[in-house]
């Protein structure tokens, strides 16, 4: 992965194949990247295919225990828990958003700060190089 995918990210779900079990084993690389880059966002891991073996359900997944992540069990086939699992994780990213002291997303909220008074002074540019018209309403 490439710290891109991370970019003003609020929050991480992590979904594992109950199936697969190298998707399982895949999860501790992946949160290792993911804090790299975005250490304090919310995650939230996923066993994923509960509707293949209702019996997974009932097994212990020591990686979310590990790092007191939530842990859902969804069948995206079926929609078991889906709606649950993106309500938590919108509901944990806007309050993460809201509430956030990572550094990095100070820096990205000055620089987005930043860029909204560049464009704010672009505007009487505009205006003075004949652009008018545009800006005003017909």
């Amino acid at each position: 992965m490439h710290a891109s995918y991370y970019h003003k990210a609020h929050a991480c779900i992590m979904v594992f194949d109950v199936q697969r079990k190298v998707t399982y084993k895949n999860l501790s690389t992946w949160y290792t990247e993911l804090r790299e880059f975005r250490p304090e966002i919310p995650c939230i891991v996923v066993a994923n295919k509960i509707d293949a073996d209702m019996k997974m359900t009932q097994k212990s997944f020591n990686f979310a225990r590990k790092f007191s992540l939530p842990l859902y069990f969804v069948s995206a086939a079926d929609g078991t828990n889906v709606v649950k699992l993106f309500n938590d994780a919108i509901r944990l990213a806007v309050s993460y958003k809201h509430n956030s002291r990572d550094f990095m997303d100070e820096v990205l909220q000055e620089l987005e700060n930043f860029d909204l008074e560049q464009k704010e002074d672009d505007v009487p540019d505009q205006v003075q190089h004949g652009s008018l018209e545009s800006l005003s309403p017909s």
